[in-house]
């Protein structure tokens, strides 16, 4: 970053108001907050491919997916915006409800600066979670929310990508419900 750019964004902060500050301040320290979550579990992931551990953990990568209305979109239809971006399901009873939430918390928090972020929601049960009821469980949340879903190896590639760990395992015979089991991070 050049000497002239840092003066340029200290002399917003100071020119913002109060309000501005204290939102500015709020969504940097809930930014902060996953930084840290993140350099907290990192070092216990260990790749499987026998990557050597001195070597940098690559996360995310190219997918292709599609919103509830039928639009194709890739990585790169986001280009220009922060991606968070969390792998779940809809009918997950505890961690995909409050880490969404807590997203749409943060969005709030970080005012207009939010018309920067793009929060996605990538479904990992493509064949249970049908465009309609994604539209309805992202919508519920937070309007910004684009809930992905693909078909079981697009989703598959994508969540590889991301190293997000999933298995969907049947509780009994065909006819009973499935549980998804699921890492949970953003």
């Amino acid at each position: 970053m050049r000497h002239g750019a840092v003066i340029n964004i200290l002399a917003w902060i100071a020119a913002a108001g109060p309000r501005s500050r204290h939102r500015l301040a709020a969504g940097l320290f809930i930014l902060m907050m996953f930084v840290c979550a993140a350099a907290l579990l990192f070092p216990v992931i260990r790749p499987f491919s026998g990557v050597a551990a001195s070597q940098a953990l690559h996360i995310g990568g190219q997918f292709t997916l599609a919103t509830p209305d039928g639009r194709v979109v890739t990585d790169g239809s986001f280009r220009g915006k922060w991606l968070i971006i969390y792998f779940g399901y809809t009918f997950c009873p505890d961690a995909c409800p409050t880490a969404l939430n807590d997203i749409s918390v943060a969005l709030k928090q970080l005012g207009p600066l939010a018309d920067k972020v793009q929060p996605l929601f990538i479904t990992m049960h493509p064949e249970r979670d049908t465009a309609q009821v994604m539209a309805n469980y992202v919508g519920s949340f937070d309007p910004r929310f684009i809930g992905l879903r693909g078909t079981r190896e697009q989703t598959a590639t994508a969540a590889k990508q991301y190293r997000v760990y999933y298995t969907v395992r049947q509780l009994g015979r065909d006819e009973t419900p499935s549980i998804t089991v699921h890492s949970s991070t953003l």
